[in-house]
């Protein structure tokens, strides 16, 4: 520290012109390096995209059919109930496991071997760092995601039950309570027909999301009312125009940081994740990260461009200036449905604040005597930077929490998911550890105690590296996005409560910026493997019958494999068919007329 503040007498005294970059970031600067970009795929290499298109087009079509069992159907109002052909997977629960196992293994194997059309092989490409001699197209990325997309448009609510809180808590704003005070219970009634499907645990909790999200929600429940059906409907096309914002704004950064948008989209967007998640799963992170995504877009479109901010002689902002504005007010309001990515303000205000003449190397370098002669420019830069973002947010969330009529409540429920003991949550985890190995020894149960030193602890920890990260940004070491990425990845590891989907908060922005083998490879597997150990399973599930439906679901999609993907002897038959069937008929020999005349 003393050699941060120029303390140290032995230190060598550094001349004003000394602009060296701080040590932050050096590791993690390593995770990017620019890509190029290069030709479509052939036609051997497309018909094979073709056919990989299909097997994961087939495993979305079994989960869907596989939910009608296993999906989380509502307890009242069940759509499918006495309907004869689509109640059957709820009346054989084991094979709608086996199918929504398998169609899960399905879609995750088809992501694996697609990535070699988008990232490379990873065993040459992606391992060396290198980018492939070809990939799919921009437009062959969309429709495969469209395509895999589609059958879980229409499928029950997947792997978790929070749209039926969404549903209650919108229903309770609806009715003119306040969702920030008042549980599902206390509101509607432990009878109501969305209190029914609200699981236990939060049934007499109060809403822990932003007053956007919930004025949506309200808005739909004011056309359906009642109606879960309709109502799931409706979130899930809420959380397609957040998907759609990702679609948009995930390509845009990436070129902007040297990076192929068919990669950033293969990684990021159409990881098995979001779509078993944020489209199965119905979850408001979705919006979020799509607007936050987009605000980003348009501040780094604002910030990187050679435009003034404000017209010449003027206070009032130019056309790159309200770009900016709109920017900041977008992202601003995707902390309005949640909070989490209110952080990516903080890198934006650093990006323009190094517009501004803000840097690191005076904040760090400067002897103590001249620290403020050096260091003034970009101490204003800073200030006028989170001024301005903050009156942007300021102003965002007072119009948003009055304009909707919700207030300010949901700053008092920030903390409501920290009731769950999460086994992803590395604070969690190692208290909860701590705790039965406190048991076993007779001390008695503490984990609770544990839990409540260990999970601010955890909070302090991941602070100081995101101030880390921040530092390293202003240093110029590390692109803003890939900052909030390495941030927002900080945040996952060290959170009280964390969920699978919430991988998505880092491996999106990241997809965008980091390229280096280490992190492609780790999002890879870690991403794979929780998309399959996250299994559409019930509390009252035996081991015996899960083990039963994952040896099944295996076995399916070996067979599948092999009838996509193997020379089989019924794919040769049907190509000697189809190649007799396409050739012209034999022609039928006339007879000779001069020699029957003759004869």
């Amino acid at each position: 520290m003393r050699d941060y503040l120029g303390l140290t007498p032995s230190r060598p005294r550094p001349d004003r012109g000394d602009q060296r970059r701080g040590d932050y970031g050096k590791a993690v600067a390593r995770l990017h390096d620019d890509e190029r970009e290069v030709g479509p795929l052939n036609d051997q290499e497309n018909s094979r995209l073709t056919r990989i298109k299909l097997f994961g087009a087939t495993g979305s079509v079994l989960m869907l059919i596989g939910s009608l069992g296993t999906g989380q159907i509502p307890v009242l109002q069940n759509p499918i109930a006495g309907v004869r052909v689509l109640s059957l997977p709820s009346r054989m629960w084991s094979t709608a496991l086996t199918l929504s196992i398998g169609g899960t293994i399905m879609l995750v194997v088809a992501w694996l071997l697609i990535g070699r059309f988008a990232v490379g092989r990873f065993s040459v490409e992606v391992l060396n760092g290198r980018s492939p001699q070809r990939r799919m197209t921009r437009r062959q990325a969309d429709r495969t995601l469209m395509l895999w997309i589609a059958p879980i448009i229409i499928a029950p609510p997947l792997l978790s039950k929070d749209i039926y809180s969404y549903l209650a808590q919108s229903a309770i704003a609806h009715r003119g309570m306040d969702p920030y005070v008042i549980s599902p219970v206390r509101g509607l009634g432990v009878n109501d027909v969305l209190t029914r499907s609200v699981p236990n645990l939060w049934r007499d909790t109060p809403a822990p999301y932003g007053p956007l999200f919930l004025w949506l929600g309200k808005g739909i429940t004011a056309v359906t009312g009642d109606n879960i059906t309709a109502a799931i409907f409706l979130h899930r096309l809420l959380a397609l125009f957040g998907i759609a914002l990702i679609v948009w704004a995930l390509p845009r950064l990436a070129r902007r940081c040297g990076v192929s948008s068919v990669a950033a989209l293969w990684l990021g967007a159409m990881n098995p994740l979001l779509i078993l998640h944020l489209v199965g799963g119905i979850h408001n992170e979705a919006l979020m990260l799509g607007l936050m995504l987009v605000g980003l877009e348009l501040c780094f479109r604002a910030i990187y461009s050679s435009d003034r901010l404000r017209k010449p002689g003027s206070m009032w902002p130019s056309a790159a200036g309200w770009t900016l504005i709109a920017g900041a007010a977008v992202m601003s309001a995707s902390a309005m449905v949640k909070v989490t990515s209110m952080l990516a303000l903080g890198f934006i205000g650093i990006a323009l604040a190094q517009r501004w003449g803000a840097t690191l190397p005076a904040l760090r370098h400067a002897p103590i005597g001249e620290w403020w002669q050096r260091s003034r420019r970009s101490v204003a830069a800073l200030a006028a930077s989170g001024a301005f973002l903050g009156i942007v947010l300021i102003v965002v969330m007072g119009v948003i929490s009055a304009g909707t009529g919700l207030g300010f409540g949901w700053t008092k429920t920030l903390s409501t998911g920290d009731v769950v003991r999460s086994w992803m949550s590395m604070p969690t985890l190692l208290s909860v550890t701590t705790g039965r190995l406190a048991l076993l020894l007779g001390l008695g149960d503490q984990t609770q105690a544990i839990l409540e030193v260990g999970r601010p602890l955890g909070e302090l920890v991941a602070a100081v590296f995101i101030v880390r990260w921040m530092l390293a940004c202003l240093a110029g070491r590390l692109h803003p996005l890939g900052a909030l990425g390495v941030s927002m990845a900080t945040v996952v590891v060290f959170l009280p409560f964390v969920q699978a989907w919430y991988l998505l908060w880092a491996v999106i922005p990241l997809a965008a910026w980091a390229t280096r083998p280490w992190f492609r490879l780790t999002t890879i597997a870690v991403s794979a493997i929780i998309a399959i150990v996250v299994m559409p399973t019930s509390s009252n599930t035996s081991g015996v019958v899960l083990a039963q439906g994952l040896l099944a679901g295996v076995i399916m999609v070996a067979v599948m494999t092999a009838l996509f993907f193997e020379d089989l002897p019924i794919h040769r038959w049907w190509r000697n068919r189809r190649g007799t069937a396409d050739a012209d008929p034999p022609q039928e020999r006339k007879p000779d007329v001069a020699r029957v005349d003759a004869e």
